[in-house]
């Protein structure tokens, strides 16, 4: 199947005793046996298996042409999940851009664990061929990046990591299956805050991980059983439910988020715009080997450098929501440095170039005039603040 096709077929099978097209919510903890030890079906216990949550990992492995997928009760579940895999003494490598969440899980929850983290620019091939040791297990990207849109080469990464033997994941939240296939360009695990694109409609919180080799999955299935972040069947239903229109969705994201940066980089106001499809990106090379498109996550900077501009952007769009989260059909904006990256303490924000004028742009699937509008009216209230601050 083509991908166009997989998103509402792959994997998929009508409900075996009604016939029912899209899979039930079965809202059941347990399943009768009838033998001890011999259930009735395939399912004992939902922690460990649910027809719904089953219907919704078997489409995750299609999309991602993985062997296994397993969906969690958020994106932070399914990757402390994979974090379980190593002991004190390993060591894992990630892109010195990551998601604030991402960020404080590494940092913070695992400080004590023994586990040895190390940040660094994944485009400097060199320094992070100069990390790889005998204790390296883990190398872990996010391509593009949370929230400056920096690009890692998937399959250049992948070339070390095989030679040196070391499991490669790649955070594919932002790209997507429908734009960026990491699995193909020679990753093993690809994770997923299902909250976002997947879902589509901002009404669910979920994760994913989708892994290359059965056998691997099925390890971490079994991490899954154990520690228990699973996500229920009715989240299950309705991420399955978003990953349907999910190519449909993602298709109008690009074309808006194309057109929103495009006027972004020529208005007088801004002085940066990060989004990979611009010429003008440093990744845009990247972004067009291995993308089929470049997504609808915008950020950009002002030219006054200002954090006061950038709130009072924020504060005065009325198509776009203020709100945290991305990916929903819905335009959101974001102040990263006091939001979703919040976490991060600010000399590392700054160290690697989240400013505090920067802003974030979740670009939804509304008519492109009414989102340009919205912002050329936000940007009105800069130049209003402007003038009051210098009287």
């Amino acid at each position: 199947m083509k991908f166009n096709t997989k998103v509402i077929h792959g994997n998929q099978h009508h409900e075996e005793v009604t016939g029912a097209v899209m899979p039930p919510v079965f809202q059941t903890s347990t399943y009768a046996q009838v033998s001890p030890g011999k259930p009735v079906g395939d399912y004992e216990y939902s922690r460990a298996a649910n027809p719904t949550r089953q219907a919704l990992e078997d489409a995750l492995a299609s999309i991602e042409n993985g062997a296994r997928g397993l969906a969690f009760s958020s994106g932070l579940a399914a990757t402390d999940c994979l974090l379980r895999m190593f002991k004190a003494g390993d060591e894992i490598i990630a892109m010195d851009d990551l998601y604030g969440g991402t960020y404080r899980m590494f940092t913070r929850i695992y400080k004590d664990s023994g586990i040895k983290f190390h940040f660094v620019d994944m485009n400097d091939i060199a320094k992070f061929q100069s990390l790889i040791n005998e204790n390296t297990k883990l190398v872990w990207v996010e391509t593009p990046t949370n929230p400056l849109m920096k690009l890692a080469d998937i399959a250049e990464i992948a070339k070390i990591t095989k030679k040196h033997n070391i499991l490669f994941a790649v955070d594919n939240t932002f790209a997507t299956p429908y734009l960026q296939k990491p699995l193909d360009l020679g990753a093993d695990i690809v994770m997923h805050s299902a909250t976002k694109y997947l879902g589509g409609h901002s009404d669910v919180i979920a994760g994913a991980l989708i892994i290359k080799d059965k056998e691997l999955g099925d390890e971490l299935h079994f991490k899954q059983f154990a520690t228990g972040a699973t996500l229920g069947p009715m989240d299950s239903f309705l991420v399955l439910r978003g990953i349907k229109t999910l190519h449909l969705r993602v298709q109008r994201h690009c074309e808006n988020g194309e057109k929103v940066a495009a006027f972004l980089a020529n208005h007088p106001k801004i002085e940066t715009v990060y989004y990979p499809g611009l010429p003008s990106h440093p990744f845009h090379d990247i972004a067009k080997k291995q993308m089929n498109g470049f997504g609808g996550m915008v950020s950009f900077t002002f030219k006054s450098g200002r954090k006061e501009d950038a709130i009072a952007f924020l504060e005065n769009l009325k198509v776009f929501t203020l709100a945290e989260s991305l990916g929903g059909v819905e335009s959101l904006a974001n102040h990263p440095a006091l939001m979703t990256h919040a976490s991060i303490p600010e000399d590392k924000r700054k160290e690697i170039g989240i400013t505090d004028d920067l802003v974030r742009l979740s670009v939804g699937v509304e008519d492109i005039e009414d989102l340009i509008s919205d912002i050329e009216q936000a940007f009105s209230f800069v130049d209003a603040h402007l003038a009051t601050a210098k009287v």
